[in-house]
Formats: structure tokens, sequence, C-alpha cells
């Protein structure tokens, strides 16, 4: 999923920063990386541009840019625990909503 995908609300997680080189880089050095974890605080009607608050920035970044950005969607209330079965067979782990 792609950060221009989110909606007002959303909360996010980057998982790659696949923009052009230069925006890339510029994206990056603002701390925009793989990890990073963010709220869409507002789209404009078009949906460009957009602003979105992570580690204490607020960023607005045009729709092209937001595009460049993989993300997926994290979900408020949902933990992670671990399967005792998954794990063994899977190593994996098993997500609970509450």
């Amino acid at each position: 999923m792609r950060l221009s995908e989110l909606k007002v609300g959303d909360k996010g997680e980057v998982t790659a920063v696949k923009a052009e080189s230069a925006v890339r880089r510029r994206i990056m050095d603002m701390g925009l990386i793989k990890g990073t974890r963010f709220k869409v605080l507002r789209v404009a009607p078009l949906g460009d541009p957009m602003e979105i608050f992570f580690k204490g920035l607020h960023l607005a970044m045009r729709k092209n840019e937001a595009d460049g950005i993989v993300v997926r969607k994290v979900v408020e209330g949902a933990e992670c625990v671990p399967c005792p079965a998954a794990k063994q067979l899977f190593g994996g782990l098993e997500v609970l909503n509450e």
C-alpha cells in the first residue's frame, strides 16, 4: 500500500521508500525511513498535498512523493502475542484484535 492511499486519521509504518533518487534521499534525510510510524493529519480535497506527523515533525508532501513511500496500515488495539503452535511450525506470531 502507498502512503498516498491512506486517509485522514490513519496510522501507518513505512516499509520501504521507492521514490526517485533525489526525492528518496530528501525523504530519508528528514527521518522518514523503514520502520517509522506516522499519522495522516490532513489531505487536500484532491489528495495533493497531504500532511503527516512523525517523530515530532509535521511534514507536508505532494501526492507523487507519497506514491513513492510503501507503508502498512497500523490498526489500533491489535497486539501480537506468541502462538506456540504457529511459532513451532512457522516461527510466526498470531495477531489478536481486542
